[in-house]
């Protein structure tokens, strides 16, 4: 199968296989493993979070993803009422301001719903349409792009290490590749089940999200076969702990690895690349793309 090789997102144009694209993350919560959650740094956090937006655009975006409740492993679940009160000011805020495609980071359809209202482009979904029955069937009502991730996050694999941070241990499969790619398979048919057409879906494998820290090396180094599925595939290696437990390093120094990470990405497909590291990370893919491409 061959995805469609192009999408428009408020009038721009993604044409896949043509250069990396950047989705710059904005983490409208208090509680980001990487350190850079907006929510109670300052009075003003909302417009703390649209400087941010605007910098990212300015350093390379092409996409901003605006999220609510930290996903990190151990984190603690919030409300849908939470979440919205979190992530609706910034996405209006920034809908202002900028025509830069928006993206909502959430598996509750009732927050996704409220964030395309507000205006938002895109959904971007963790569970890749498992947690939340009602979510598919918002998607395929707005017409919007979803990015399905594969997900085996389980609170009781997650171990923590006060400098490094969270990781999963002892998650198991038969067939690593072979199962992430079948699972996000079931994610794919739940969408087209609902109506979504192949044209509106990126592909995630989940890096960090209930895989051990060699289990996401080896899923980066092997991405060609989850891009090989037919999809655009999105990778979000940024800051996350598999580079902290290879480099022995916190989360504010693994620019390195987290470059690494993305132009090894690159080389095997990647279509998107999802960083805390907008100006950085926009100058790997560039250089990346110059020679793989």
């Amino acid at each position: 199968m061959q995805f469609q090789r192009s999408l428009r997102l408020r009038g721009k144009e993604f044409i896949w296989g043509t250069r990396t694209y950047i989705m710059g993350i904005i983490n409208a919560t208090p509680d980001s493993f990487s350190g850079d959650g907006l929510l109670g740094t300052t009075d003003d956090w909302i417009q703390a979070a649209v400087r941010q937006g605007l910098r990212f655009v300015e350093e390379g975006a092409d996409i901003l993803d605006i999220g609510g409740e930290s996903t990190r492993p151990g984190a603690t679940p919030i409300s849908a009422e939470e979440e919205l009160k979190r992530v609706l000011p910034v996405i209006r805020a920034l809908r202002e301001v900028t025509d830069v495609p928006i993206s909502i980071d959430t598996y509750k359809s009732e927050v996704a719903e409220a964030a395309l209202d507000a205006g938002a482009d895109m959904v971007n979904d963790v569970w890749g349409l498992r947690m939340d029955p009602a979510m598919a069937s918002v998607v395929a009502h707005y017409g919007v792009p979803v990015v399905l991730m594969h997900n085996r996050s389980r609170p009781k694999n997650a171990v923590q290490e006060a400098r490094l941070g969270g990781r999963y241990v002892g998650i198991e499969y038969r067939n690593l590749i072979e199962d992430v790619k079948q699972e996000l398979l079931e994610s794919v048919a739940l969408a087209h089940a609902a109506g979504i057409p192949d044209e509106h879906i990126i592909l995630d494998p989940g890096i960090g999200f209930g895989k051990t820290v060699e289990q996401n090396l080896a899923l980066i180094n092997q991405l060609d076969e989850i891009a090989a599925l037919g999809y655009p595939v999105l990778l979000g290696p940024s800051r996350k702990s598999f580079i902290g437990y290879t480099l022995d390093l916190p989360p504010d120094q693994r620019v390195e690895g987290t470059a690494a990470a993305i132009a090894i990405g690159i080389d095997r497909g990647a279509d998107i690349v999802r960083v805390h590291d907008v100006l950085y990370m926009a100058r790997v893919a560039r250089m990346t793309d110059a020679i793989v491409r």
